[in-house]
């Protein structure tokens, strides 16, 4: 009888694609989803910010309390890795520590009951032979670790150090490798994505990525996650918009637009360049942008806020996202003088309202249009409601479409189909399927 495993990936999809290297390493284990039943639990942690610290150390506890007798409790990633000493210290519970280098060791490491840091960030290239989740025709594609950024609020280059980009051989391999398994579906992702290759002296590496995968047989759509704004460039948001693989969706943090903010947080670009970039992608036909803001960073006047919340109501975002700023050790603005949490909850509320109200701007603005989506299966909500997303969207983070009519047409999870939106109802869109 072969041993069980349960994965936990917290954070981000940059973890999950080490999860899946880690899967890969554990083929011999069959998965399950009780942890009770487990021979290895294992959990992917994230050291982003205080509430993803806390939901990492709240999980393994958990899981520890589920856990049978003579089981393994695994802990790795971000989190493991910022605060190695203080966790080895402070919780027994954990049988194998290890950070962000080690994850292609995971099967040694748990035949050893050894924990290890290694000295280097892991990062996944065409041999991983990693397990994809989620998804029999979407995978997502690390392009880069590190990050050369000096952002005040962000610890990440302090655990996951400098730029460090694959070679453009190596994705292209494994992207020719999963087409031919039938994957036809591609996000691809990094810290800062738009500096990828630049410490390869590459130019505008992203550019070149987007020629290379637009010659692979089978790749049918794709994306682009995390952008820059220092580090994006005319010429690229030209040429995603140009692509006939690449859909024309801009994910681009900005983090703030006013001036003195975007100064303290050391963005590197301030808001009438960051505004330039952002009206470039909106001329493009058909253009998705997403972006995120951080409410409550040091030095955020109440007339700063407010030039945030004017620009946000006015330039219309398909989707943003808010996070309250969390003061993290090793950043800049750590001895910065704070404003307090009731103040940052307070403008992260604000800001939450006027994201609701954009992408139901968004999504209205959907109705009646044609679209390429994929049928994933039958939604949470009925057995008659088909869950879908349309290739434009990013996968998890944009939502869903119901497909409410098929025309009695049969239909196949994980295929592509021409529907049109015919309605928002609540905050979903539902589609009829057009005859195929």
């Amino acid at each position: 009888m072969s041993k069980k495993l349960h994965l936990v990936s917290l954070g981000c999809t940059k973890n999950l694609v080490d999860s899946e290297v880690m899967l890969g390493r554990l083929r011999d284990y069959s998965l399950t989803d009780d942890a009770a039943q487990a021979d290895v639990i294992i959990v992917n942690t994230c050291g982003f910010i205080e509430a993803a610290k806390t939901e990492s150390i709240n999980t393994v506890l958990t899981l520890h309390d589920e856990r049978k007798k003579n089981s393994l409790l695994v802990m790795s990633g971000c989190l493991s890795e910022r605060y190695q000493k203080e966790l080895q210290a402070e919780m027994p519970e954990v049988d194998i520590f290890t950070g962000v280098g080690d994850y292609e060791k995971i099967d040694a490491l748990i035949a050893s009951r050894q924990s290890t840091f290694s000295p280097e960030v892991y990062l996944a290239n065409e041999n991983a032979k990693r397990v994809i989740t989620g998804s029999n025709y979407h995978a997502y594609i690390k392009i880069a670790e590190g990050c050369n950024q000096q952002c005040s609020f962000c610890a990440i280059p302090s655990f996951k150090g400098k730029l460090h980009s694959r070679t453009l051989s190596s994705i292209e391999k494994e992207v020719r490798n999963l087409a031919k398994e039938g994957f036809f579906d591609f996000s691809f992702i990094s810290q800062d994505s738009s500096s990828y290759g630049r410490d390869m002296g590459l130019g505008d590496g992203l550019i070149e990525l987007i020629k290379t995968v637009e010659s692979i047989d089978g790749v049918r759509s794709a994306r682009i996650l995390y952008l820059y704004p220092s580090t994006t460039t005319f010429a690229l948001i030209d040429t995603i918009a140009d692509s006939e693989v690449f859909q024309t969706y801009y994910d681009m943090p900005i983090q703030h637009i006013d001036d003195r903010v975007l100064k303290t947080m050391k963005r590197g670009f301030g808001e009438e360049k960051t505004i330039e970039l952002l009206h470039r992608m909106k001329s493009k036909k058909d253009a998705f942008i997403r972006t995120s803001l951080i409410a409550g960073h040091p030095g955020e006047s109440a007339e700063s806020f407010e030039r945030l919340c004017d620009f946000m109501n006015e330039f219309g975002f398909d989707r943003f996202n808010i996070f309250g700023y969390s003061n993290e050790e090793t950043t800049a603005a750590f001895d910065m003088e704070q404003l307090s949490q009731p103040l940052i909850d307070e403008r992260a509320q604000i800001l939450g309202g006027i994201a609701k109200s954009a992408t139901t701007a968004s999504l209205e603005a959907m109705i009646g249009k044609e679209v390429s989506l994929v049928i994933d299966g039958e939604s949470d909500e009925h057995a008659y409601l088909l869950s879908a997303r349309p290739l434009g969207w990013a996968v998890e983070i944009d939502g869903e479409i119901f497909v409410n009519d098929t025309l009695d047409q049969a239909v196949e999870y994980g295929k592509v189909y021409s529907a049109v939106i015919t309605q928002l109802v609540g905050d979903t869109l539902l589609a009829t399927l057009k005859p195929f």
